[in-house]
């Protein structure tokens, strides 16, 4: 259990902790992870019989993974400490990790979430919201991501590779295991309000934030590559249109204005879309991300030469283009013309250079990105 000025109710958790571990015949230990109290929740916990891991590092995520390594058992169940779950009832947990799986979810809306145990806003929003993300970013059929009582065997623990200090620690927990090809399954839990009289230090827009941020980030396809392709579709449909002349939708007439925001759009498109690669090659490098068998098999194609290539082909189309509207513009003595006519070509043909240039520099990050795997 994680602990910071618990002392309305860890006494509570933990009496019912050993009531389950006595009950069932369970041999096991109640480690408390304590996060700086100073409110005397260290010695209600050793009068009790738990054993007080000190954690000098702030943070959920810093006061859990110092219980967990200090731990002796082979498997951990993890919960926290304000008596929202019911300790003496985590035999579902134990079954299934006995079964063989690596990992247990709770579920607190498949087991009931008692009345004003959990806000409004993170009933009906927060975690439904952030729980369909996980579940869309990183395949797996998690309901309730969030669920702050779970088990797992130490073993797998040490498999997940866990970084986060903070309350995105749960949804590292689960992303980690998710890559790792862990067996994780869910069990209904109840939530109860929690027992203290203060405020909990869950903080609803900062912690929802970071857990999405940390979703994010650790789905590069998601955050760079979807949105870049749709960006670069709609920019080179567009374009493609309004290049041979003007269209008119309804009483609205699109014109080479439209045709340069379009133009911008797939630039935009394109540079999410190199990011993308650019920060998957990172972070499998550093194994932030697992092995990519699909990345791996790209990289016959996607090196250095053949980046060079391309770019130099969008660079000479650009140059080609530039001469052609430049040599137009001459032929009419370099006076005013029409610019409908010139700028369909002026604007392709800057696309096309600035697609080369970032193509150009691009293909030398991504081979300076990819040395360690060469």
């Amino acid at each position: 259990m994680p602990c910071l000025n618990e002392a309305e109710t860890l006494g509570i958790c933990i009496d019912k902790a050993q009531k389950f571990l006595s009950d069932y015949d369970v041999s096991g230990e109640v480690v408390i992870g304590d996060n700086g109290s100073t409110d005397g929740s260290q010695e209600i916990a050793l009068s009790r019989g738990a054993r007080v891991v000190n954690v000098a590092s702030k943070g959920y995520g810093n006061a859990l993974r110092g219980a967990i390594e200090g731990s002796k058992g082979k498997f951990i169940i993890m919960a926290d400490s304000d008596d929202s779950y019911d300790f003496s009832a985590l035999m579902p947990f134990v079954a299934k990790l006995r079964e063989g799986y690596d990992l247990v979810m709770g579920n607190r809306f498949k087991g009931g979430i008692k009345k004003g145990a959990m806000p409004f806003l993170h009933y009906y929003l927060g975690n439904p919201v952030l729980s369909f993300i996980g579940r869309l970013f990183f395949t797996n059929q998690i309901g309730d991501f969030h669920c702050g009582l779970r088990g797992f065997r130490k073993q797998a623990y040490y498999k997940m590779n866990l970084h986060t200090t903070g309350m995105e620690f749960a949804t590292e927990m689960v992303v980690k295991s998710t890559f790792s090809g862990l067996k994780i399954t869910e069990v209904p839990t109840i939530l109860s309000p929690d027992g203290r009289s203060r405020p909990p230090h869950l903080r609803t827009w900062r912690d929802g934030w970071r857990h999405l941020r940390f979703m994010l980030i650790y789905s590069p396809k998601w955050l760079f590559l979807f949105p870049g392709l749709f960006m670069m579709a709609i920019g080179a449909i567009g374009g493609g249109i309004l290049i041979s002349g003007p269209v008119a939708i309804g009483g609205v007439n699109l014109d080479i204005d439209t045709l340069a925001y379009m133009s911008i759009l797939f630039l935009i498109g394109f540079q999410s879309t190199l990011f993308y690669f650019l920060a998957k090659v990172y972070a499998v490098t550093s194994k932030l991300l697992p092995e990519d068998e699909a990345m791996e098999r790209s990289f016959k194609y996607l090196n250095l030469e053949s980046g060079l290539v391309a770019a130099c082909v969008f660079i000479l189309a650009g140059l080609i283009g530039t001469y052609i509207g430049v040599n137009h513009w001459g032929k009419n003595g370099f006076g005013t013309m029409d610019p409908g006519n010139l700028m369909r070509i002026i604007i392709p043909s800057i696309t096309s250079l600035l697609l080369g240039v970032q193509l150009f520099f691009g293909s030398f990050l991504f081979s300076m990105l990819g040395l360690k795997k060469n």
